[in-house]
């Protein structure tokens, strides 16, 4: 006997097993016009990458949208960073690291070194710095919770290559979007 009356089942009797491997044998349907879908979805996503480059919040990707995120972006945007500088940091690390000169070579470290005790440090304090302005501006906004990282992460990105782009330049004067290159 089953404990399940009449009303609580699944609504249909179960498939025959002919049946349901016949199912699933069945092939999937390709789109009739192949073609016609890729340049469909080419050129949705070229409209979609051009949105985000001009700035327009609409195509925005769901973990930058919000106020919350848009305060974060702004915030880090009005100054400068180490983080930005540990790419072009690096390369001239990596070309210095190839002289042959012992003295050369101990510098070259001394630099990588500082420039990695920087980039943490300066991650750091801007890690403990955000979570406590959002927490004071936003206090009950439930995409608070990991601004802090979304901020340090903006902050090693190289200024240039920054997704959404800066709205504001360093020291808060406003910018314009660049264009993109299909536009």
């Amino acid at each position: 006997m089953s404990t399940q009356d009449e009303n609580t089942g699944k609504g249909r009797p179960t498939p025959k097993r002919k049946d349901a491997e016949a199912g699933r044998k069945t092939g999937f349907a390709a789109p009739r016009d192949a073609k016609a879908a890729r340049a469909r979805d080419r050129e949705a996503r070229m409209q979609s990458r051009a949105g985000l480059l001009a700035g327009d919040a609409r195509f925005f990707p769901a973990r930058d949208r919000g106020p919350v995120r848009e305060f974060v972006r702004d915030h880090i945007d009005t100054r400068r960073t180490a983080g930005e500088f540990f790419i072009p940091g690096a390369i001239v690390v990596m070309i210095g690291s190839l002289v042959p000169n012992k003295s050369v070579q101990s510098i070259v470290l001394a630099i990588w070194m500082t420039l990695f005790v920087l980039v943490v440090l300066d991650t750091v304090i801007i890690g403990i710095r955000l979570r406590s302005k959002v927490a004071k501006l936003f206090p009950n906004e439930p995409s608070a919770k990991g601004a802090a990282s979304y901020g340090a992460l903006r902050a090693l990105q190289m200024r240039r290559f920054r997704l959404p782009p800066p709205r504001i330049g360093v020291g808060g004067k406003p910018i314009k979007p660049r264009k993109s290159k299909s536009a």
